[in-house]
């Protein structure tokens, strides 16, 4: 199978490598794993672990990449960064929109209906002095 070259997406300071599946050669770097379903929606727990995961990295490594991957970087893997792009501020249709101008082909209808139906847990936003969720980025 022909497998398309990943492809970096970085919004603010994040940045995020799509891929597809691991060679045996780089699973070692894998740091964590959580298999999904193509095409069901995410479990309270992998966002949770996701959104906790990306805030602790962007924090303890400023300017590091996460590479995200699935069998083929077509579903999975895009969603992920796309939940990490509409916690740090983007909407939607545009992670969506942003995320498939470098990775052609990425989402199937029911991811799409999952993030659209997805409310932010405001995981990379912070609040301001009088407490309101102004600015988003990974502090």
């Amino acid at each position: 199978m022909n497998h398309p070259a990943p492809v970096e997406v970085t919004y603010k300071n994040m940045r995020f490598l799509i891929m597809h599946n691991p060679t045996n050669a780089t699973l070692s770097k894998s740091i964590e794993d959580w298999p999904f379903d193509d095409g069901a929606s995410l479990s309270n727990q992998i966002v949770d672990d996701w959104l906790s995961l990306v805030k602790i990295k962007f924090r303890e490594e400023p300017g590091c990449c996460i590479g995200v991957h699935c069998v083929a970087g077509l579903g999975r893997a895009p969603v992920l960064v796309a939940l990490a792009l509409i916690e740090g501020g983007m909407k939607y249709e545009d992670a969506v929109q942003f995320i498939r101008q470098k990775w052609h082909g990425a989402f199937n209808s029911k991811q799409l209906l999952y993030l659209e139906k997805y409310c932010p847990k405001m995981w990379l936003c912070f609040k301001d002095s009088s407490g309101h969720s102004n600015t988003c980025c990974i502090q």
